[in-house]
């Protein structure tokens, strides 16, 4: 059913449009439209669950869960204060963890993110995680599954050759589309991104999780810690066409001031409107719960 999908989509598809990634602002052409990779993606990822077994292990789960809805959060008010509101059409925020050992995270277009439970030991701690899980955030608001969609399907056919097939009607031509999906064997679940994409993802990932008030000074020793695993029988997809760990550890560093204007600008101002609630609880004799 995926690659029929995919095959009517390559036939009702016109030359791609060209935008900007949030953030970075870089530009790129997409062959396909959000709301066609959304509908493969929801397809896609029940298929994955239906494989798959949930974790049993609430805290975690919750954990997981808890950490990624700030995330969603933080980029949805991003999208509102950018002029991007449109976009949120196109995100379904879900964030699940699996029973699987492997140090692994995985991200589908529109926001389905699984965690496999042998990450947990090497994010440590909740701030950690988050940078984990903003990096799977970028991958989706960059939308570098439809890029590396779009960039298969240049690659395969080349300008003139897609050109033609995308504007044919006929049901041989779209058989020979379906037959071209299945033999490449696209998934959205197994993508692997370029490298670009991934240093893209790294900064982004920072920014959204300064943004959702993680500390992002924890990203150097965990990015870290991640390299030291990758020799492990199951290292991750995380670290797939990945840039050298030295590289990616200097541009975090690098980032690492821009993401700590927002992660300071986003503490002092929890910190001013507590001051603020204290302070009315004081005058008014009123005690203020300020727990969550």
């Amino acid at each position: 059913m995926f690659f029929v999908a995919l095959a009517t989509i390559l036939v009702s598809t016109s030359c791609g449009t060209t935008q900007r990634v949030p953030i970075t602002g870089r530009k790129h052409s997409l062959l396909v439209s959000d709301a066609q990779v959304l509908s493969l993606s929801k397809q896609q990822y029940t298929e994955t669950l239906q494989k798959s077994k949930l974790s049993t292990n609430s805290a975690n789960t919750q954990m997981v869960k808890r950490i990624g809805q700030r995330l969603a959060t933080a980029v949805e008010n991003y999208f509102r204060s950018n002029g991007l509101t449109n976009e949120l059409q196109y995100y379904e925020w879900e964030f699940n963890l699996i029973q699987n050992k492997s140090v692994n995270a995985c991200c589908l277009p529109g926001g389905k993110i699984l965690v496999y439970e042998g990450m947990l030991p090497v994010t440590q701690d909740e701030a950690s995680l988050a940078i984990v899980l903003g990096h799977e955030v970028a991958h989706a608001v960059a939308k570098h599954s439809a890029e590396q969609l779009s960039k298969q399907l240049r690659q395969q056919y080349g300008t003139q050759v897609l050109s033609s097939i995308l504007s044919a009607s006929g049901k041989q031509d779209l058989a020979s589309i379906a037959v071209y999906a299945a033999q490449t064997g696209f998934s959205f679940a197994n993508l692997k991104y370029s490298r670009d994409n991934e240093t893209e993802a790294d900064y982004m990932g920072l920014i959204f999780a300064a943004m959702a008030g993680y500390d992002p000074r924890v990203a150097i020793p965990f990015w870290e810690r991640m390299a030291s695993s990758s020799s492990s029988s199951s290292q991750s997809d995380l670290l797939s066409d990945h840039p050298s760990d030295a590289k990616r550890v200097a541009e975090l560093q690098r980032r690492m001031p821009e993401a700590l204007q927002y992660y300071n600008a986003g503490t002092t101002t929890a910190t001013s409107a507590s001051t603020s609630k204290k302070n009315a609880s004081q005058s008014t004799g009123f005690k203020v719960n300020l727990k969550k």
